[in-house]
């Protein structure tokens, strides 16, 4: 639909006139090189990252939120054949505990712990391990020890700021939009499940800002890119996408020699990735195209 989409770039400060927001400089953290860009209107939907981007816009701006980090632990499926998920509905600390077959594997999680520092590499604690294995071990035959756990990964939650809130994981995962003076369009908060919503609005806030014309939304039905189901096989998370994969190991039958005996990814899965997906470090590949890191770390190293 006409979009410019770039990858590691980090924002310096925006660009004003009269106080309002034209325009932002950014720069290209691999190659260092800087740019500035020029725009009617300007959305911070950036998640944990929201009250730092507001401090750029105004410094000494109110902190809209509070982060608390969720931990997840990947096991072997041995420890939880089923193909259907399982949920504790409340843990000690009163959250709810979940195991889901993901990948050929099972994810178990997870926690909510207040955090300070916004990091974009947020790392788990021991304690939160600990408590995860022992509270879904209540319930398992087969308990789980710490040699166990293939992976270990943690997110950070941006929440809305209550004050009246003792812990983080009674605060609610609601969204909010809000218009600076400068015209920035701040959208926060919010979860998966309600991101076209959030998209929705943020939209028409930065409709109105920049004065456009009011337009029907053509993305309310819209599919994601690749969304037409696959077979039922490795590939098939890859969607309508998979055809073109088999095409290059059709074209190259190298491409189809796993990556390590203990991952289900072959070399055509990081072609593809490179080619076609923006990936542009290893860690883009083993974490975020595919699920190498989180499935099986020592896998992932090796």
């Amino acid at each position: 639909y006409g979009a410019t989409l770039i990858n590691y770039c980090s924002l310096n400060q925006f660009i004003k006139i009269n106080n309002k927001i034209t325009g932002a400089e950014i720069t290209d953290t691999l190659s260092g090189k800087s740019f500035r860009i020029n725009a009617s209107v300007t959305i911070n939907a950036t998640g944990v990252f929201t009250d730092q981007v507001l401090q750029l816009d105004e410094p000494g701006a109110a902190p809209m939120l509070e982060a608390s980090r969720g931990v997840h632990i990947v096991v072997d499926k041995s420890f939880f054949p089923s193909s259907h998920a399982f949920i504790i509905p409340k843990t000690d600390d009163g959250r709810v505990l979940f195991a889901v077959p993901w990948h050929d594997k099972v994810v178990i999680g997870t926690t909510d712990t207040a955090v300070n520092e916004i990091t974009d590499d947020p790392a788990a604690s021991r304690e939160e391990i600990d408590f995860i294995i022992s509270h879904i071990n209540r319930y398992m035959s087969a308990p789980i020890h710490y040699r166990d756990v293939l992976s270990v990964y943690a997110g950070l939650r941006p929440l809305l700021t209550n004050k009246q809130a003792r812990k983080t994981s009674v605060l609610p995962r609601d969204h909010i939009t809000r218009v600076s003076a400068s015209g920035l369009v701040t959208i926060t908060g919010g979860k998966w499940t309600t991101y076209r919503s959030m998209a929705e609005q943020a939209i028409d806030n930065a409709v109105f800002v920049a004065k456009l014309e009011k337009k029907k939304s053509i993305t309310r039905e819209l599919r994601i890119h690749g969304y037409a189901a696959g077979n039922n096989d490795r590939l098939a998370v890859y969607g309508s996408d998979a055809v073109f994969i088999r095409q290059l190991i059709s074209n190259d039958p190298g491409l189809s020699a796993l990556l390590h005996p203990e991952l289900p990814y072959s070399r055509a899965e990081i072609v593809w990735a490179v080619q076609s997906e923006m990936a542009m470090t290893v860690e883009d590949v083993l974490a975020r195209r595919t699920r190498a890191l989180l499935l099986n770390a020592k896998a992932a190293v090796e």
